[in-house]
């Protein structure tokens, strides 16, 4: 009795760990949007500021990789470069740079709301393009979050939202999509690690070109930023969503992930929405209308209803695909998200 008593404690104290460090994984890429906006704000083009966040990330991630994973796992990449490019260019830099865009461009919490409905179409490329059968609570679940997607755009009022910021936060779902989908294939053959240092570093070299730094502004980096009623040098924003929200984010998340079962685990991403709009509300003074409020609850119980379908279905393909993040948020127990 005593050791099943204790083998039980063990594992509530490691759920409670799990659950923990998910929020935390949560709430810090949910900070990256509203602190990346007020750089955007400050002077920064969205794809300078997503350019700064992931170079950022990269020149933490990719020695922390080489250091403790050594060539073996540089070696075990050749298989999977032309994956591993894709990876970086969808699911990282286009994910990232779209939802930017959107972030500069509309409320933040509708602009993650709108890279939210990722899983949705992750569920339709399977039913549509793999002819992968749809479980029909998944089926469901598409259907509440388009609903609610609806209230959030508030399509009665002819898309008053702006044209481009709606049209970055679709494609920024669609590259969330592509990265659930590559997660999913590269999941077991690939360090979880190594994914994550590899997208980054590609990342990082195909948003230079588009970023230009050469052009960037660099004077709104020792510069005074407005956040939350007061300022803070811009270098500290930019660290903050390199290293808290990216490189700090992904451990905690990955730590998390792997204590908790997988339909737990990518339900409790979806509180990566929620933080985002509280934190754009507290930094940015963001408001958004009851309905679109209303709305985005009903898009994150379409997704969650989707992510538990997805979870119980036996059928092949990304099971877990609805774990966020983000933004966005981190995936399955093997492979971190890059979301956010």
């Amino acid at each position: 009795m005593g050791s099943a008593g204790g083998a039980a404690g063990d594992a509530a104290r490691t759920r409670a760990w799990g659950v923990g460090l998910v929020l935390a994984a949560s709430v810090c890429f949910g900070a990256s949007g509203p602190f990346g906006k007020a750089l955007i704000e400050a002077g920064l083009g969205p794809l300078q500021a997503v350019w700064l966040r992931i170079a950022t990330a990269a020149l933490v991630l990719v020695p922390v990789a080489v250091l403790l994973r050594g060539r073996a796992a540089a070696r075990g990449l050749r298989p999977h470069l032309r994956l591993l490019a894709v990876y970086g260019l969808t699911g990282v830099a286009g994910c990232q740079a779209f939802y930017f865009v959107a972030a500069s461009r509309l409320p933040v919490g509708v602009a993650i709301l709108l890279e939210f409905s990722g899983p949705v179409i992750v569920l339709a490329w399977l039913r549509l393009v793999r002819r992968v059968p749809v479980h029909r609570a998944a089926a469901a679940g598409v259907a509440v979050a388009m609903a609610g997607l609806s209230m959030v755009v508030q399509v009665w009022a002819g898309l008053s939202l702006d044209p481009l910021g709606l049209a970055a936060g679709l494609g920024a779902a669609a590259c969330q999509a592509a990265y659930f989908l590559i997660v999913d294939r590269l999941a077991g053959q690939v360090d979880p690690l190594v994914i994550t240092a590899s997208g980054t570093a590609v990342a990082a070299a195909a948003l230079t070109v588009l970023a230009a730094p050469w052009a960037l502004p660099w004077g709104v980096l020792p510069g005074p930023v407005p956040v939350a009623g007061f300022t803070a040098p811009g270098w500290t924003l930019v660290a903050w969503i390199g290293v808290v929200s990216t490189v700090l984010a992904y451990l905690a998340g990955v730590a998390g992930l792997q204590r908790l079962p997988a339909q737990v685990g990518g339900a409790l991403c979806y509180t990566e929405a929620v933080a985002a709009g509280l934190i754009a509300w507290a930094v940015l003074g963001e408001r958004l209308t009851p309905a679109q409020m209303t709305g985005g609850v009903i898009v994150l119980t379409g997704a969650y209803i989707a992510q538990r379908a997805a979870a119980r279905s036996t059928a092949p393909g990304p099971v877990p695909a609805a774990a966020a993040g983000s933004g966005t948020g981190p995936g399955t127990a093997a492979a971190p998200a890059l979301g956010h």
